[in-house]
């Protein structure tokens, strides 16, 4: 998993309440036994229209969001199933960061386990942040993991919270895997020091 300090990035704005995993990744695609290639199906039935084409009304759609690195989004993002693929997805469409009011437990979760960080922020400053991405082409967002804060082009930051494990995973580039390998040579130790 890549470490994550600092980013800077592009935001596009999912004015969007309650979206849940099945939209994010809907299930025909869960099929792929690989971990790969999922990026190309996010949000599917949204970005595509029945014929395939794309939905020009869909906001990844628009060419001033070609690259965009940071969504904002509504309350409630991630719910419904706990596929772990609605995290790759994302990761592997190039999203780095989730901007929202409130997120599923699990989905949560599964983000940080994949290198992408999800950042609760109150509804007002989401709600402004949304309308700033609408009204100014280009617009950009820092996302500083180690001052949890998220800088506005003027300036402006606004703190957010994260737990003490997740934040020193991602700064780290640490799965629970990596974290627990950290330990190899104690684990080794003490498996060898308590054989019969």
């Amino acid at each position: 998993m890549e470490a994550f300090k600092e980013h800077v990035g592009l935001v596009v704005p999912l004015d969007r309440i309650n979206v849940d995993t099945d939209q994010i990744i809907p299930k025909q695609f869960l099929k792929r036994i690989e971990r790969t290639g999922f990026g190309e199906f996010l949000f599917n039935d949204w970005r595509y229209l029945e014929n395939g084409d794309p939905n020009p009304e869909f906001v990844l759609n628009h060419p001033r969001y070609t690259g965009a690195s940071i969504l904002i989004s509504g309350v409630n993002f991630g719910c419904g199933s706990s596929r772990e693929h609605a995290p790759w997805a994302l990761q592997q469409y190039g999203f780095k960061a989730i901007l929202a009011p409130s997120f599923a437990d699990i989905f949560r979760n599964n983000c940080y386990k994949n290198g992408i960080l999800p950042i609760t922020l109150h509804a007002d400053v989401i709600a402004t942040l949304s309308k700033a991405a609408h009204k100014t082409e280009g617009y950009r967002l820092m996302v500083d993991l180690e001052e949890q804060s998220v800088v506005c082009p003027d300036g402006t930051a606004h703190t957010y919270e994260i737990g003490d494990f997740e934040k020193y995973c991602m700064l780290n580039g640490l799965d629970e895997i990596g974290w627990t390998l950290q330990y190899e040579t104690d684990i080794t130790a003490f498996e060898n020091q308590n054989r019969l």
